[in-house]
């Protein structure tokens, strides 16, 4: 199939090498890029909470010894390649990782420190809270978004695009927004879209045909290529 992906570009480039390891056409198309923010990360912390790969990749916060719990396997992989050693992943999604924290981190004297983004789409302080966990959130990365590129309105409008990857729900707005503005909505939205949850795909609402990934994570999407 011939499979546009709106992932910031290292992120892009990755996830195009595994659609073409399956025999897939690739354009790799950014709608986003990833922008570190500047944070105090001092302070006494019993462990570290991350809900993206982006949070190691846009600080270089020194303590190692720190255990960290990652939501999912790629941000645990970014945690283990940034230096940490003891990284625990819960394979899921926001409601996993807070059942992980909870199991790990009861009686924990000092709070959890959690590297976030600018964007959220939940509030996982107030989740670890209700459970009496207590952390303490520092956005250390933001995305901003990218012109609608050329040549994915040109595609879409050629009909040479047969699905599109959505990762977040903020790619699927900018994809929304952008293929409106490039005067290409119509075509846009009359091809498949693959969406890594529901609430990915919320945006996507006048597209014909949706389909949401089993689990959130990369393999279940590219999964559904398959159906």
């Amino acid at each position: 199939m011939r499979v546009a992906v709106t992932r910031p570009q290292v992120d892009g480039e990755r996830t195009a090498a595994a659609l073409e390891a399956l025999g897939h056409e690739v354009l790799v198309a950014p709608l986003m890029r990833i922008e570190p923010v500047a944070a105090d990360l001092a302070g006494t912390w019993s462990a570290i909470v991350i809900t993206s790969a982006n949070a190691m990749h846009a600080t270089a916060f020194a303590d190692k010894r720190l255990p960290v719990f990652a939501v999912g396997d790629r941000s645990a992989e970014a945690a283990q390649q940034a230096g940490f050693t003891e990284v625990i992943s819960a394979n899921g999604d926001i409601k996993d990782l807070v059942r992980l924290v909870v199991s790990h981190s009861a009686g924990a004297k000092a709070p959890l420190l959690y590297l976030a983004g600018e964007d959220r789409s939940d509030d996982l302080v107030a989740r670890l809270a209700t459970q009496g966990i207590t952390a303490e959130m520092k956005v250390v990365y933001r995305t901003v978004a990218e012109a609608f590129p050329p040549v994915l309105a040109a595609a879409l409008e050629s009909g040479d695009v047969d699905a599109v990857l959505h990762f977040s729900r903020r790619s699927a707005e900018l994809f929304v927004a952008g293929a409106r503005s490039a005067g290409v909505a119509d075509p846009a939205l009359d091809v498949r879209h693959l969406c890594l949850s529901a609430q990915v795909a919320e945006p996507l609402a006048g597209a014909g045909r949706i389909a949401v990934a089993a689990r959130p994570e990369e393999a279940a999407l590219l999964a559904l290529l398959r159906a």
